[in-house]
């Protein structure tokens, strides 16, 4: 028994999940903005324009209600919810690159040097030209 609550202390102690955890809270918070937004904002300036509100459209079928201005307005919400988190995604991506330097590519070591007698291309390393047998320094 203490082995599994030592492993369930260090699972729930980890920084990915604690982070997972103020993730999901701060998420529900964010629902609750934009729910207010959808239903408080946008639906009525729709319902002024489609001369209704959203959430009270209602169609009976059979005796049963399908309350498809509710469907609508819940996709609106998730319309609206990934924009948000795809901008926020996006803006933490660009802060976080803003104090990183691309780092340039060293260039690479020379392989070849050009003989200085007859001016030929060789091996960066060879002691004699293989063109004028040239015994060279270095």
């Amino acid at each position: 028994m203490k082995k599994l609550l030592n492993e369930f202390k260090e699972f729930a102690l980890r920084g990915n999940v604690m982070d997972l955890a103020v993730g999901v809270i701060i998420g529900a918070a964010f629902q609750a903005i934009i729910t207010s937004l959808v239903n408080d904002v946008i639906s009525p300036l729709i319902g002024l324009v489609a001369n209704t509100d959203l959430s009270y459209l209602v169609a009976t079928v059979g005796g049963v209600e399908i309350r498809y201005g509710a469907f609508i307005t819940a996709i609106i919400n998730f319309i609206l919810m990934a924009i948000i988190i795809f901008l926020l995604v996006k803006g933490m991506n660009a802060l976080g690159n803003i104090g990183k330097k691309k780092q340039e590519e060293a260039p690479a070591a020379p392989t070849t040097k050009i003989c200085p007698y007859c001016k030929s291309e060789i091996a960066i390393d060879a002691v004699r030209c293989p063109h004028c047998t040239s015994e060279l320094e270095g």
